[in-house]
């Protein structure tokens, strides 16, 4: 007769010697097979009492009812479960919820798309250089060769020429620059050409944007006029530069300085102390200028109102002082009283005779 027997299973999911399993699950019907009597009894127990025995061993002594947990075994019963069939949908699952078909990588695709990528990027680069390029040159165009800023001959504006200085003269060097961007324009280059017309002591050039030019100029009269044979009259300044007469410019009261040669005169250290002297003096002194002797380059003397007093100016050095007491003495009927000659060519000492 035979007995059936519900008993658990193993850690290692394996039924017991000489058993059948009958159904599935953690707990299942085993049968055991046997004789009938005693004889089936006494060897199942045995049975029994063996494989509780080995349980016991293979657990490490623990009692049969605790789990034992066999070394570099995975127990699947103790895995967390996954739903692989919500995981495919919430992956798949489009804007709106419903399933899409999940991507698949096309590796040629992939390829593909990264090159046209990068020829996009390359296109863009190279349009966004080109767009510079081509505002730096608008620009460029704008500022030196369009007519928005270019210096015409009209637009210069002259003032300060004089009888010996002519506006012309003045325009003539200012209108070399006529055609330029007026960015281009040097102020500074210009006014050192202007100092070199005769008779031009200052210079100033102001720009007025967009494309005008302002040129003033201090001109001033003749230091002296050179009266060599035949009564021929040079007006020069006080840098021995001959000056070019300007219609008919008057000579009164501009001092003359008789010379053998006119041209040779200019080179003579003489005559070049004599005019810087000269070009020195106020026009209120100037004007009583009646004759003017540079016989040698410390000597100079100038007589005043047809010889009424002389004065002795030595070379051109410390011509202020020399002009203070010159001012400070001839005015002065207490200081110069009936005496005609005042020596200042040592100013320290000056003497009236």
């Amino acid at each position: 007769m035979a007995r059936r027997i519900i008993s658990s299973h193993d850690e290692d999911g394996l039924p017991e010697p000489g058993t059948r399993r009958t159904g599935s699950g953690p707990r299942a019907v085993v049968s055991h097979a046997g004789t009938a009597g005693s004889t089936g009894t006494a060897g199942t127990e045995t049975s029994r009492r063996h494989g509780r025995t080995a349980r016991s061993a293979a657990s490490g002594g623990k009692p049969a009812g605790e789990t034992a947990v066999r070394k570099g075994f995975v127990d699947m019963r103790r895995m967390p479960s996954e739903d692989m069939v919500a995981k495919t949908l919430n992956e798949t699952a489009g804007v709106l919820g419903v399933p899409t078909r999940p991507k698949i990588v096309d590796f040629n695709a992939r390829l593909k798309e990264r090159r046209r990528m990068s020829l996009k990027v390359i296109a863009i680069r190279t349009a966004a250089a080109l767009a510079a390029l081509a505002a730096v040159s608008a620009l460029v165009w704008l500022l030196f060769f369009s007519s928005v800023f270019r210096l015409e001959t009209s637009r210069i504006s002259v003032s300060g020429g004089n009888d010996w200085v002519s506006s012309s003269d003045i325009l003539s060097i200012a209108g070399k620059q006529s055609g330029r961007s007026l960015l281009l324009v040097s102020t500074n280059d210009v006014a050192s050409q202007l100092k070199n017309i005769p008779g031009v002591t200052e210079a100033t050039v102001k720009k007025q944007f967009p494309n005008s030019l302002s040129v003033t100029v201090k001109a001033q009269q003749p230091a002296a006029m050179l009266k060599g044979p035949g009564n021929t009259l040079v007006a020069v300044d006080s840098q021995g530069r001959v000056l070019n007469q300007v219609g008919d410019a008057s000579t009164d009261g501009i001092p003359t300085i008789d010379v053998a040669n006119v041209e040779r005169s200019l080179g003579s250290k003489a005559v070049k102390e004599a005019l810087k002297v000269l070009g020195s003096l106020p026009d209120s002194l100037r004007s009583t200028i009646t004759k003017v002797t540079a016989d040698t380059q410390d000597s100079i003397t100038t007589e005043l109102n047809g010889g009424e007093h002389v004065v002795i100016w030595g070379d051109s050095s410390d011509l202020a002082l020399k002009q203070a007491i010159v001012d400070k003495i001839l005015p002065d009927p207490n200081v110069i009283g009936d005496k005609k000659q005042v020596d200042v060519s040592a100013p320290s000492r000056p003497i009236i005779k």
